[in-house]
């Protein structure tokens, strides 16, 4: 059993999770993933490392509560306990194997929304421990939706789609501006969030040859490969996002295909939360 050690509130439905899981904790890179089963007759969801701690042997998983084994997680607090906690899991992020010299003339442009903010902190953190320079940008429908502005990084754009905070519009836009406007010059992208921004963040730097990772982990389900649900196309060869990746080349990912197999399951999760909250009303949960 893996004992919840610190939970907190992000954003409506988001919770951060720090678990006490030590032997994880000490193996953990940037990039990885683990793959969580709250109780033993529960589902295996695989979930992006937000952070570790090597010393107090936990790590941190954010969650958005959305179908049921997400929900369940959502609802419980600290000094509960999950049934698994498996990983690290998956390739760790390219940079890692850089040397100290490379790092220090590298400038990194991370470009994050909803979620996905969360797993672009150990990345980061782990950059500027190195010596990387790392301007980020978050992006969020609204100001109320916005998780991790306190902590990413000291280089922080922030926009919003209604301007209730920071630049008013897309995060694509404040790309152009920064290297249009300010002379920005990258050596990399890095973009993690929902797929239809991925898909939108390779096209514009495609305009500036700035080369792209993004990173697929939400086509995951079983984290292993044997389902075949993260299946993905990348430069035309077919690839598991769970053992081949989760990060990839965002100019030779089709994006089009991976949308339409992660809208696959819609249905089938609709179905399950429909399902839940039926059995709940009847037992008055």
């Amino acid at each position: 059993m893996f004992k919840i050690v610190e939970k907190r509130a992000l954003a409506e439905n988001i919770y951060l999770l720090r678990i006490e899981a030590p032997r994880v904790a000490q193996s953990a890179l940037p990039g990885q993933f683990v793959i969580v089963r709250v109780d033993e007759q529960g589902e295996r969801v695989p979930l992006t490392i937000a952070d570790f701690d090597k010393e107090q042997g936990s790590v941190t998983i954010v969650i958005q509560a959305i179908g049921v084994s997400t929900r369940k997680l959502c609802t419980m607090n600290e000094g509960d306990s999950i049934a698994d906690f498996a990983g690290p899991l998956g390739n760790p992020s390219e940079f890692v194997n850089m040397s100290a010299e490379e790092l220090a003339k590298r400038h990194f442009l991370f470009v994050a929304g909803g979620v996905g903010t969360a797993p672009v902190y150990p990345q980061v953190k782990w950059l500027n421990e190195h010596g990387a320079k790392v301007d980020v940008i978050i992006g969020a429908k609204t100001d109320s939706l916005l998780i991790y502005t306190e902590k990413v990084c000291d280089n922080l754009y922030i926009a919003t789609d209604d301007g209730s905070r920071g630049f008013k519009g897309l995060v694509t836009a404040k790309i152009k501006q920064l290297i249009d406007e300010e002379g920005k010059d990258y050596n990399e992208c890095i973009a993690i969030g929902p797929m239809i921004m991925m898909k939108f963040v390779t096209l514009t730097t495609r305009e500036y040859s700035l080369r792209t990772t993004v990173s697929l982990n939400a086509l995951m389900v079983d984290g292993t490969g044997m389902c075949g649900a993260c299946r993905v196309s990348v430069g035309g060869k077919t690839l598991f996002t769970c053992v081949d990746g989760p990060e990839f080349d965002g100019h030779q990912v089709d994006f089009d295909e991976a949308m339409r197999r992660q809208a696959m399951y819609r249905n089938l999760e609709s179905d399950a939360n429909e399902k839940h909250n039926h059995k709940c009303n009847c037992y008055g949960k």
